[in-house]
């Protein structure tokens, strides 16, 4: 069996409203979607998070590695691919492109040999898995205070036992928009922040010192991802876990934040950190390190479905009778492909959800709705 085609496909939508976070805005959804089809029929499909176009580009850029080779044969795929461009490609695009084309080389190997991505990676210790809702961006007209609010009420309702509040703006408005948050969820339902690194190292130290006492999941990103010492300083003056990682790429380059303890909660995406075959590497790591993994996920379905079939293997960190589990990562925001483009959904059920059991992904694209958002 050989690799016949490599095709990329650039989705977009436009969103129904604008909406923000502390470093950017969103005006559409895009995604490159990664295509890998063999001579014996077979297809395979891949998502790099990050900006569609340039992914798309580096897709095309390695071609000619991929074409003719065995799908089957993934560790050497990914090797030749990283080294291709290793000088001037060890973080960013080039591995978000290495990430889409490894995760359709799996969900090729799946199909395979019939089973789910998760049986050909040691089998499941899970076959569902909690979710947190993530949402609550910033729109241009309201009051956050008020719509916020409003909109972490109704994850609550759908039965999501925890939520991520997106901070990072200015730190007297953040706390007040915290404790407000913290009496609409009540005690019992779990909050995280999530600065999108807007803060410098004396805000989010100040932030954090304010609302230790609400009972706190993790403070992500609050810093830029580069500054591995202001992660240190913070972690010591704050009584809150640490999380951040989806701008981290690489076995490589989360060796240094694993050997400095700089993050309580690791978060890869797969889409864009290597692939399956690098975010297992990496979750290995972590478990290695004593450091909790949970992927971050903000694509579409195929992005969904690979973390699902990573989580499904994550092995408990220490074992025991009621070690903890890990968690998805699973986003509110308008996505108009997110679901479209699959024929069965991937939906939540009082927020839990069903890992894929079917061949390679375990989902099926719907190629007509997929043509649909194409750029």
């Amino acid at each position: 069996m050989k690799i016949a085609a490599v095709t990329t496909h650039i989705l977009q939508a436009p969103l129904s409203e604008p909406f923000h976070w502390a470093i950017g805005e969103a005006q559409t959804r895009a995604s490159a979607i990664v295509e890998i089809t063999t001579d014996t029929g077979l297809t395979g499909w891949g998502e790099c998070f990050g900006p569609a176009g340039p992914a798309a580009a580096m897709v095309e850029a390695y071609k000619p590695w991929l074409i003719e080779a065995d799908p089957l044969a993934g560790e050497k795929i990914w090797q030749d691919l990283y080294a291709a461009f290793r000088d001037q490609g060890q973080k960013g695009v080039p591995v978000c492109a290495i990430s889409g084309i490894d995760i359709a080389l799996w969900d090729i190997r799946g199909k395979h040999f019939n089973a789910p991505i998760h049986q050909l990676m040691g089998g499941p210790l899970r076959t569902e898995v909690r979710a947190y809702a993530t949402g609550t961006y910033r729109t241009r007209q309201g009051d956050p205070m008020d719509y916020i609010c409003e909109e972490v009420a109704g994850y609550v309702e759908e039965g999501f036992s925890a939520v991520k509040l997106k901070i990072g703006f200015e730190v007297s408005e953040d706390v007040a928009l915290i404790r407000a948050v913290r009496d609409t969820i009540g005690p019992d339902t779990g909050l995280m922040l999530d600065a999108n690194h807007g803060y410098d190292t004396v805000d989010a130290i100040k932030l954090g010192q304010q609302v230790e006492e609400l009972d706190i999941g993790w403070f992500e990103e609050p810093v830029a991802p580069e500054d591995l010492d202001g992660y240190c300083a913070i972690k010591a003056a704050i009584n809150i876990p640490l999380a951040g990682g989806e701008c981290e790429y690489t076995r490589f380059g989360f060796r240094e934040i694993l050997r400095r303890r700089a993050i309580d909660y690791l978060q890869p995406d797969t889409a864009a950190a290597g692939g399956l075959s690098e975010c297992k590497k990496i979750a290995d790591m972590a478990n290695a390190f004593g450091v909790r993994y949970v992927p971050h996920v903000w694509g579409s379905g195929i992005g969904l479905a690979a973390a699902l079939q990573l989580l499904a293997v994550l092995p408990h960190n220490p074992p025991g009778r009621r070690p903890w589990e890990p968690l998805l990562e699973f986003d509110r925001s308008e996505h108009p492909f997110r679901q479209a483009i699959m024929k069965k959904p991937i939906e939540h059920a009082n927020g839990v959800v069903t890992i894929p059991d079917g061949p390679g992904l375990g989902i099926e694209i719907d190629r007509d709705a997929l043509e649909s958002f194409k750029n």
